[in-house]
């Protein structure tokens, strides 16, 4: 018999009860907030002991709980962290102070001048700059794949970001923020491993999984690095957190924690336990969003003012994108785009007409929210980018929320009479 205590159980339970015990916490059935900068050492020689199994992974205390600072670590963190790599089926996982924090410390852990950088279009717009603005000041390069179901077209991509440098990491957005397009997972591992195999060294394949999230989508086990989820969305749920996690193989994590040392973009006791405290609902919360989305989806794709839906759900048979969807997601996600024919003009009118749906970044929250992507999230994108990433000046991101799919429909409907 295993004694791995989530041997068997299902993410959705790991979500509720793995990675802290009460004897923890004074017999506390939730984990207790330990706010506090440092912790006291029980002598000098522990004091030593401590920072060497830290810092050179030797000593009598390795493998051991301890603490010496909280931007080192603090138990909050360790409860986290233990329930994320459960949830997603990985080795380890470290925590931070946003998605984008994460999606940084990937960037500045494994990219170096000269380096070059994989990844789809489209993509979150801080990711974009990320890669195309910021990291091309210390030398890197990046290139895009358009179609992430595409093998020879991704093929294509991959020697042309070989041919500008050492390929060292493709970046994966699926579904992709913010028309859902989706990526297949087993293409990239694929890819990685040939690329691996041309230049010497195999680059990580990291996906970010934040608009599906651990229940409706698994990359760990399609054989990818690692797996980033922007906790700030469904994960905390309630749009008053911000937060990043990444999952994957102890030795990549290893090096991030030590790093995130230096940086101190960990995250804090406080939002580490509101973070546990949503995760137990993820599931639940999830599932009444997407049945939602699905209500609002059909109602947009038979509107007359609407030229297209880009909701997964809706994605052909006989496609490659649905044979990719059918073998990799369990469900279709509550982020999706919509077309309205026209442009800025007219989804300004829209929107300016919302009187339930919240118009606002963001997504994954119980609130439905809505924004124009071209003027907002990806408002820094190049416009050209944008078009060939499916985003127009007519394009809507929409996540829908928790409340009644009647009330929705409705605000939908009102509104639209204005374009």
């Amino acid at each position: 018999m295993s004694t791995d205590p989530k041997a068997g159980l299902r993410p959705e339970t790991l979500a509720v009860a793995y990675g802290y015990d009460p004897e923890m916490g004074m017999g506390s059935v939730k984990p207790p907030i330990f706010m506090t900068s440092t912790f006291v050492y029980p002598s000098a020689q522990h004091a030593k002991h401590v920072h060497e199994a830290y810092f050179d992974g030797t000593g009598p205390l390795v493998g051991a709980t301890n603490h010496i600072y909280s931007r080192l670590g603090h138990p909050g963190l360790d409860f986290l962290e233990k329930r994320l790599a459960a949830i997603d089926g990985a080795e380890e996982a470290v925590a931070y102070s946003s998605g984008m924090a994460a999606h940084s410390s990937i960037a500045l852990a494994y990219i170096r001048t000269g380096d070059s950088v994989l990844h789809g279009r489209p993509i979150y717009g801080g990711v974009d700059m990320l890669y195309n603005a910021i990291m091309p000041q210390f030398g890197s390069h990046a290139t895009a794949y358009l179609d992430g179901t595409d093998e020879a077209g991704v093929r294509a991509a991959a020697d042309a970001a070989m041919a500008q440098g050492p390929l060292k990491l493709i970046i994966v957005e699926t579904p992709a923020n913010p028309t859902a397009a989706i990526v297949d997972l087993d293409l990239m591992v694929r890819i990685a491993d040939e690329v691996g195999a041309k230049q010497g060294h195999r680059p990580l394949v990291v996906v970010d999984n934040t608009l599906l999230g651990p229940f409706a989508q698994r990359p760990i086990a399609h054989g990818v690095d690692l797996c980033m989820t922007s906790l700030t969305k469904y994960c905390g749920g309630h749009s008053d957190l911000l937060a990043g996690g990444i999952t994957g193989r102890k030795e990549l994590i290893d090096h991030l924690r030590m790093q995130r040392t230096t940086w101190g973009n960990h995250l804090d006791p406080y939002t580490s336990w509101l973070v546990l405290r949503s995760l137990e609902s993820v599931a639940v919360r999830t599932e009444r969003a997407m049945d939602n989305a699905r209500g609002v989806a059909e109602f947009l794709r038979d509107h007359p003012k609407v030229a297209g839906v880009t909701y997964l759900g809706f994605l052909k048979e006989g496609t490659r994108q649905r044979a990719v969807y059918d073998r990799q997601c369990k469900a279709a996600g509550s982020t999706f785009s919509f077309h309205l024919y026209g442009g800025e003009a007219e989804a300004f009118r829209m929107l300016d007409q919302m009187k339930l749906l919240k118009l606002a970044v963001s997504l994954g929250g119980s609130e439905t929210l809505i924004c124009h992507s071209a003027s907002t999230t990806h408002y820094a994108v190049a416009r050209e980018q944008r078009l060939a990433g499916g985003i127009t000046d007519g394009t809507m991101r929409l996540s829908v929320g928790l409340e009644h799919v009647d009330d929705l429909i409705a605000d939908l409907r009102q509104a639209l009479e204005a374009v």
